[in-house]
């Protein structure tokens, strides 16, 4: 098997937790194949978690927001022009399946549910329930690999780590306290009462998140007390990972932060509102806690991804949860 393959590219274009994910493909190919070169394609905005990740030779970026159409055309140009053995797509949509369709590759694998899977050359079956999404993407590499999945993993550099070394000089927890979608984020309010909880522990609180989170994490700040320190939009995606990784635990909703921690093997403590882990995007760390509500809701959960605004408008699977399920998992 070693020697066959000695180049691939890795797909996926949707969001930064599913790049995360897929990066458990990346370990697997180069587990098997070490000698192979392998690049990844992912849509613009998300390239800076694989920002000189040791194990890719490049990595490609799609601009999906301007001249959509135009840049895709030139991307399976290129995509084309560098004759790649195998093509692995995770991503289940259209555009994605186009450059994995016109690729030229001799192997072209990716899922069912994808439009254009009648053109390639392997269409493995995705299926929800009872997996966790690596384990769904690694059927798609099984055939040339084994059996065996292996875990997503990030590499932040040396100068990440200091970047954050000053954030470390006493115990430490981290929040990512928000989501995209509503109905997935821990409301403000119940961040405030975990974090008023721990305030006496002499432990720093630190608040991350995009750019756009700031003025969410500066409003939580204000109201937990002066042990927070909001970093929202102060760190790289790489730097955020590098400050979890030795945190004495990471609080997250079901969101990228959640995957970030998964991907540097983090302690993490997921809450989950709307959605649930059977899904298949649960935390992967070793030290793992998952916070639910223990009330047998019959609208629980109502989507895959959430949505802007509960839909029964009484939001209980977020605002039923138990404080001290959040507390214990520090196990101070």
């Amino acid at each position: 098997m070693p020697g066959r393959f000695h180049s691939f590219l890795i797909i996926q274009t949707a969001f930064i937790g599913d790049v995360i994910l897929a990066t458990g493909l990346v370990e697997k190919i180069h587990q098997h194949y070490p000698e192979a070169q392998i690049d990844f394609l992912l849509r613009k905005g998300n390239e800076g978690l694989l920002t000189n990740h040791p194990l890719l030779r490049k990595v490609l970026v799609w601009d999906k927001k301007q001249s959509k159409i135009k840049n895709l055309i030139n991307l399976i140009g290129n995509v084309r022009h560098s004759r790649y053995d195998v093509v692995v797509n995770a991503h289940r949509f259209a555009s994605s399946g186009f450059i994995t369709a016109f690729s030229g590759s001799p192997l072209k694998i990716g899922f069912n549910k994808n439009p254009l899977s009648p053109f390639f050359t392997k269409s493995i079956a995705h299926e929800f329930g009872n997996k966790h999404e690596v384990e769904r993407n690694h059927h798609l590499v099984e055939s040339i690999t084994d059996a065996q999945f292996a875990k997503p993993k990030l590499y932040p550099s040396v100068g990440d780590f200091e970047k954050v070394k000053s954030f470390q000089s006493q115990k430490y927890i981290c929040v990512s306290p928000t989501s995209v979608w509503f109905t997935k984020q821990f409301p403000a309010a119940k961040w405030i009462e975990f974090l008023q909880s721990v305030k006496s522990t002499g432990i720093k609180a630190y608040l991350l998140g995009a750019p756009s989170d700031k003025a969410v994490c500066e409003s939580i700040k204000q109201e937990a007390g002066e042990f927070v320190v909001n970093l929202a939009g102060e760190l790289s995606f790489l730097e955020s990972a590098a400050l979890m990784k030795n945190a004495l635990m990471n609080y997250v909703n079901d969101s990228a932060p959640m995957h970030i921690a998964s991907s540097m093997n983090a302690p993490v403590t997921a809450v989950f509102c709307s959605t649930v882990p059977s899904f298949g995007f649960g935390p992967l760390s070793n030290q793992s806690t998952v916070v639910e509500t223990k009330e047998k809701l019959e609208c629980r959960p109502c989507g895959l991804h959430g949505y802007r605004a509960c839909p029964k408008g009484h939001f209980k699977c977020a605002y039923s949860i138990e404080n001290d399920a959040l507390v214990n998992a520090l196990k101070l």
